[in-house]
């Protein structure tokens, strides 16, 4: 589980626990003869094999296809087809060499392919567990409304650690449910910074819903990133 620091709308902070709930399937996939289904990976190709090293062997498409028809150079039958099980992910530049260190970046792009701006993701830290809270704001959405405006492509269930975070919670669940809103909540001195989950990751719009049932309470964040809009305010 990891931390989070958040405040309520009295602007009371905790520091809390999450974590993404993972429910098991209820239905297993098997093959014909009865066996448990099981997912590999095999190697398709590799580097020395691809168009761009071709070309750089033997120059000119023209002589990379005359040698596709004599030798079949993109075939290596010692490799291909090969059953990977254990595999890292590297960055490598231009040559193919490994990079051992990188900048990422955010590009965003206008309807029109251009670039409209970038954002360095390597100098951004996460917001979760800082000084300032997550906070409440003043904007709340029933949940018919937050469900059809907005795609949640992420949830946690927000977590007690001790009694006081759990009377700290439940009531926040409590005043969630009894009103039937969903509350924004976003970083910074306002709360109206999007929500960084970890250093240089995607930014979200936090939405909190709540449900109580007797001495139990669920809290959880929804996150999002796509608000949906009418059509007619697009064609204005």
């Amino acid at each position: 589980m990891r931390a989070m620091n958040i405040a309520n709308d009295k602007n009371r902070d905790a520091q809390i626990v999450f974590d993404a709930e993972v429910k098991a399937r209820s239905t297993q996939w098997v093959l014909p003869d009865g066996k448990e289904r099981m997912n590999v990976k095999i190697l398709k190709s590799t580097v020395n094999l691809e168009e761009d090293a071709l070309l750089d062997k033997y120059g000119e498409l023209t002589d990379v296809a005359e040698a596709l028809i004599k030798s079949d150079p993109e075939v290596d039958m010692e490799v291909i087809g090969k059953i990977l099980h254990r595999t890292h992910k590297l960055y490598v530049d231009k040559d193919n060499e490994i990079a051992y260190s990188i900048n990422l970046y955010q590009v965003i792009h206008n309807p029109d392919g251009t670039e409209k701006e970038r954002h360095d993701l390597n100098k951004v830290p996460a917001n979760i567990n800082v000084e300032l809270p997550l906070k409440w704001t003043n904007k709340t959405f029933q949940k018919k409304e937050a469900i059809r405006r907005f795609v949640f492509s992420r949830k946690y269930q927000l977590r007690h650690i001790n009694g006081v975070t759990f009377d700290f919670l439940y009531n926040m669940a409590k005043q969630l449910q009894e009103s039937n809103m969903m509350v924004l909540i976003g970083a910074g001195k306002k709360g109206n910074e999007p929500i960084l989950l970890t250093r240089g990751g995607e930014p979200y719009r936090g939405f909190l819903e709540g449900r109580i049932q007797e001495d139990k309470y669920s809290l959880i964040l929804h996150l999002t990133d796509i608000e949906l809009k009418p059509l007619e305010d697009e064609v204005k």
